[in-house]
């Protein structure tokens, strides 16, 4: 992308109700005690935070849009600004409105301190279901794409602070 204000914008977190279209998800639903939130930071942003337990077979925590069409069929993948902590996340997709199902991930770096744009082809991302990855599965369709999230497993147990000035999806390659 040449310039950061460029490619469809997708989310940003400038309006207060932006945050009723976002769900935490913890390893809570399995028995882990990891906790975390997502709530409005500095100059219209979002923070997702929290600490990661690995207590009880836990070790994740998440957060994830609601269910929405993004009309991204002409698009080759989504750019994030982000702020982090120097820990590795993951940015998460889904193709349909399904609580549980196949989800598409693809790693990335946050540096601590420092805000960064972060480009992920949509043909980075791999299919898992529960942690796993998912053999044969189809790539992602952009034009199918329902929901994005974020995502902590990196198995480090400890605080994590991420935060998200915007998503954008993009043309270019």
């Amino acid at each position: 992308m040449a310039d950061e204000t460029e490619g469809k914008l997708i989310h940003a977190f400038e309006a207060e109700d932006e945050f009723d279209h976002w769900q935490v998800i913890n390893d809570t639903v399995m028995g882990g005690v990891s906790k975390a939130t997502f709530e409005p930071g500095d100059e219209g942003t979002a923070v997702f935070s929290g600490t990661v337990s690995l207590e009880n077979s836990g070790g994740f925590a998440s957060v994830r849009s609601k269910p929405a069409e993004h009309g991204l069929s002409d698009q080759a993948g989504l750019a994030i600004r982000v702020k982090g902590d120097g820990r590795k996340y993951k940015l998460s997709l889904r193709q349909d409105g399904r609580r549980d199902g196949v989800m598409y991930q693809a790693p990335f770096e946050a540096p601590a301190n420092e805000w960064v744009v972060v480009q992920l082809p949509f043909e980075r991302f791999v299919a898992t279901y529960h942690g796993q990855a998912v053999d044969n599965a189809p790539e992602v369709q952009a034009d199918r794409l329902r929901s994005v999230g974020f995502l902590i497993s990196d198995k480090q147990a400890g605080p994590f602070r991420l935060q998200i000035d915007w998503i954008r999806a993009y043309t270019d390659r």
